[in-house]
């Protein structure tokens, strides 16, 4: 199947880049979101981030307005999906939410969950071969590795069109079972919170945790600083749906995250978290378990 116009639900962070490489892809791509000033959020931050291309000089304003032209923002779902050949959910991860989305959907659907079960989602609709999860990194414009889940019921057909669509991208792509966490999250969380638990126990700094990883591992960013960037709230949502599935206590958020995570200090995109990022840089915090 050849892709010419690309659907993606929820103009989130996540949703936002999607959209963007969709764009860059050569795709139709139309962006949508339930809340009006969070689709305008969305299109302002691929706005912005084709301008910083720009001013790079990594990106010609030429390419802008190509990409652009492709790129619309529907604040009606159906208007959105009509005539899509793929669509790309990137809401927050609420069972209910996603399961709901799919029903009234009938494309090749892919589901940019980072450890929900594909299969769950994909019983909510009539066609549940044609579901697969699409896991992007974030940001999704610079990160090039794309997981792709399969459930029992996906097709080689719907594993055919990601993976070409993935390439499109730009992505190296991975395919994994549906099992919780999948593969890059369920190595990442117990990294990240292994990290919290030495930083609690006054091990190192944070820096010097992060330092020791990028530095002695050569990871591109400390898992300390990378948790901050996803988000504390979502790593702490991974932790316990993996706790659950698996009914190991060793998946358990440790204290420090969940006081976090309680207290509102989510990462950077709250402005605090292991870090302080309110300056726009990665500065140290003192954290006490109460």
């Amino acid at each position: 199947m050849k892709i010419t116009t690309v659907a993606v639900i929820g103009a989130g962070t996540m949703g936002a880049g999607i959209a963007q490489v969709c764009a860059q892809a050569g795709w139709t791509t139309r962006l949508f979101d339930a809340f009006p000033e969070g689709l305008t959020r969305g299109m302002e931050r691929i706005d912005s981030f084709w301008d910083k291309g720009i001013a790079r000089g990594k990106t010609t304003p030429e390419q802008k307005a190509e990409w652009a032209a492709r790129l619309t923002a529907e604040t009606d779902m159906k208007a959105a999906v009509s005539d899509a050949d793929l669509v790309i959910e990137a809401v927050p991860e609420l069972p209910k939410l996603k399961a709901n989305i799919f029903a009234e959907l009938d494309a090749v659907l892919g589901t940019n969950t980072s450890s929900l079960s594909i299969a769950d989602i994909a019983a909510a609709t009539k066609r549940p071969d044609r579901v697969i999860g699409m896991h992007f990194f974030n940001p999704v414009p610079i990160m090039s590795l794309l997981e792709l889940v399969r459930h029992d019921a996906t097709s080689e057909a719907t594993v055919q069109v990601a993976q070409a669509a993935g390439e499109a991208m730009g992505k190296t792509t991975i395919l994994v079972k549906d099992v919780p966490g999948f593969a890059t999250s369920r190595l990442g969380v117990v990294l990240g919170n292994e990290a919290i638990r030495m930083l609690a126990d006054g091990v190192a700094s944070a820096k010097d945790i992060d330092t020791a990883m990028v530095l002695g591992y050569r990871h591109p960013m400390g898992p300390l600083a990378l948790t901050d960037l996803v988000g504390l709230d979502v790593r702490r949502d991974i932790l316990l749906n993996l706790q659950a599935s698996f009914n190991d206590d060793a998946y358990a958020p440790h204290p420090l995250l969940e006081q976090l995570v309680a207290e509102g200090s989510l990462g950077k995109k709250s402005g605090k978290g292991i870090y302080d990022w309110s300056s726009g840089e990665a500065v140290e915090r003192e954290h006490r378990l109460d």
